[in-house]
């Protein structure tokens, strides 16, 4: 029996399957070549934008009368960002400044009687020592050239004298010991000097270091208390916290290049280098951290943070804050 010539349909039943096949072939290529041209590069998307946040309390209670500095507002080192009533602290470090001319005024008094008991113990001294050449020479003496009497006179002056003597140095010793207390009364003043003065720099808030005004609380005429929290300064410095899976370690190591691409920077990359590498995993670190010790264990990819930083002047021009997401890609050496 003669077979029928193929009908159209059942030719181009067949286009289906070889689109399909062309489509599987570019998607195919088209990973191969994302894996070529990736395979030189450890990347993650767990990463985001890092640096040092200060968080700013005062030291002392008190009333706020005065905040100089705004949200947002960008801070240098040492400057003044609030500051708290004075009167208080002004009144005891006056307070302080006298106690201090006091206990310094009581050791010049305090000396000046050392000195006195050191003059009259010397001038005691004297007297010790002549009655004892007077004696020394009645004895040399023919003994029936002098009287009993004049030994007898030149032997209680000896007594009398030493006895002055005894009595001089006991006082010079007891001036001495309160020349010994003015002076720690005196070192007493100035520490308390010293805090009080200390306690009066503590009414001005200043920044510990450059960056921006964040999260301000406080407001004119509040009231704080020790470690209130009044507001926060974002440090200028920032870096990446790339959390990178262990499997990817293997090629990172500290120096590495790298590219960071922020999401709030579409187009730009930022040169960066690998700066360390966590000593421990982030589950390690975490409040709760796991316990393995158990029959129901399963192994999960544990992720360990790198510390990238960039080396990229640019950054100066974009905002670029902790928290914001970014992908790095580290050059992995083979």
């Amino acid at each position: 029996m003669e077979q029928s010539p193929e009908t159209p349909s059942a030719r181009r039943s067949k286009r289906p399957f070889i689109v399909l096949a062309i489509i599987l072939s570019c998607i195919a290529l088209a990973c191969f070549g994302y894996w070529w041209l990736n395979r030189g590069f450890a990347t993650t998307d767990d990463a985001e934008i890092d640096g040092s946040i200060y968080t700013i309390s005062p030291q002392i209670a008190g009333r706020v009368v005065g905040v100089e500095v705004d949200d947002n507002q960008h801070v240098q080192a040492g400057q003044v960002l609030a500051e708290l009533d004075p009167r208080d602290a002004q009144i005891a470090l006056a307070k302080a400044k006298a106690g201090l001319a006091q206990a310094g005024a009581q050791l010049a008094v305090a000396q000046a009687q050392a000195e006195q008991a050191q003059a009259q113990l010397a001038e005691t001294n004297a007297d010790l020592q002549q009655a004892q050449q007077d004696d020394e020479r009645f004895r040399r003496v023919n003994p029936h050239a002098v009287t009993q009497q004049q030994i007898d006179a030149a032997a209680a002056a000896i007594a009398a004298a030493r006895a002055k003597s005894a009595g001089a140095q006991a006082n010079r010793d007891a001036m001495q010991a309160s020349v010994a207390a003015a002076r720690a009364q005196l070192a007493a003043a100035q520490v308390a000097y010293q805090n009080a003065e200390l306690q009066r720099s503590y009414t001005r808030i200043t920044a510990p270091a450059a960056g921006h005004i964040s999260m301000k609380t406080v407001e004119l005429g509040d009231v704080v208390a020790p470690g209130t929290a009044m507001m926060a300064v974002v440090g200028d410095p920032v870096w990446v916290t790339a959390n990178y899976k262990e499997t990817q370690l293997a090629g990172i190591h500290p120096g590495a290049q790298a590219t960071i691409a922020v999401d709030a920077v579409p187009g730009v990359a930022f040169t960066a280098h690998v700066d360390s590498i966590q000593y421990g995993t982030g589950s390690v670190f975490s409040l709760l951290p796991a316990q393995n010790a158990t029959g129901n264990y399963i192994k999960i990819v544990q992720r360990v943070p790198v510390k990238l930083v960039f080396d990229d002047a640019r950054v100066a021009q974009y905002l670029l804050a902790p928290g914001m997401s970014v992908e790095p890609s580290i050059v992995v050496s083979k």
